[in-house]
């Protein structure tokens, strides 16, 4: 028999993720000729190799490949069990890990934070901030509990639960205030200014301006839509921002804003979770106190 604990398993999925014996063992908190012994006495257990050592990285092998995803199924069902231990509680309590895309998170956390702590004081709540990718990722692991992305994100073993929808807003240099607001037709031929690949944001301006996405684009991509709406101000082009962004990011640029004629483009904010989530119930009531901040929040 073949004896493992769920460090070492937690030991090997960090290395996997950071592919890297230092970076992994920063994650896991412990030092690096620690994590490197777990995982040598791990690999004499099974008898084979799971990581190929390089003087840089560390990669998994064909085997390690097949044993991290057996090995993040029971990281996974054995974090639920916790969880399932605290959706049996009256009140909602614990660590909540809620993952959040950058387009969102700094319009209405300090609504939605505030709400939460009031609502569940003894919730614990963790915030994680990155693209929908990498949340996707990461709540299929288990590594993060529920997450507010644009809808939709159709993934079957996701709930999705809309919060709300708002509009996408034109920001254009000051000097062009007063022109007519152009149609998706003619802002094709314009020079857009856009997020970077891999923000869902982008994706919806490239589908209202009718836009490929393998469409050349050098030099026009911004990391933050604070970044873009200060390219804007420079007389760089335009560009696209979400109504919720707008009083923040524009107050101090040299732009003008103007909504688009109905139909207006808008987007749909949700909250996701896995479907078997122990805690379904428990999300499902956090999703309503969510939204409702975060509309507040808008709103002023």
């Amino acid at each position: 028999m073949i004896n493992m604990t769920l460090r070492q398993l937690r030991y090997v999925d960090a290395l996997a993720r950071h592919k890297h014996f230092g970076k992994a063992a920063d994650a896991c908190a412990i030092s690096q000729p620690a994590l490197s012994m777990q995982i040598k006495e791990l690999e004499a257990e099974l008898g084979t190799k799971l990581i190929e050592r390089g003087a840089r990285q560390a990669r998994l092998t064909s085997f390690g490949e097949e044993f991290v995803k057996r090995a993040r199924r029971i990281l996974r069902e054995v974090d639920e069990l916790s969880v399932l231990a605290r959706a049996t509680e009256v009140q909602f309590s614990g660590r909540l890990r809620l993952g959040i895309i950058p387009t969102i998170a700094p319009y209405i956390l300090p609504q939605v934070v505030a709400e939460v702590a009031q609502t569940y004081p003894r919730l614990d709540l963790h915030v994680r901030e990155t693209l929908t990718p990498k949340l996707l990722e990461e709540l299929d692991a288990g590594r993060i509990d529920a997450a507010i992305v644009a809808l939709p994100v159709s993934e079957p073993w996701l709930t999705e639960v809309p919060l709300f929808e708002e509009a996408m807003m034109l920001v254009r240099p000051k000097a062009e205030a007063h022109a007519a607001v152009p149609d998706p037709a003619h802002l094709s031929q314009m020079r857009l200014l856009l997020l970077e690949e891999g923000h869902c944001f982008r994706d919806q301006a490239l589908e209202f301006c009718r836009l490929r996405p393998e469409r050349p684009r050098e030099g026009l991509d911004g990391t933050t839509l604070s970044t873009l709406v200060q390219m804007v101000g420079a007389g760089l082009g335009i560009t696209l921002i979400p109504e919720m962004a707008a009083p923040v990011e524009t107050r101090s640029a040299n732009v003008a804003l103007a909504r688009f004629p109905a139909p207006e483009p808008k987007r749909t904010v949700g909250m996701v979770w896995r479907r078997a989530s122990p805690l379904a119930d428990q999300l499902l009531a956090l999703s309503e106190i969510v939204g409702r901040a975060a509309q507040g929040g808008i709103r002023g």
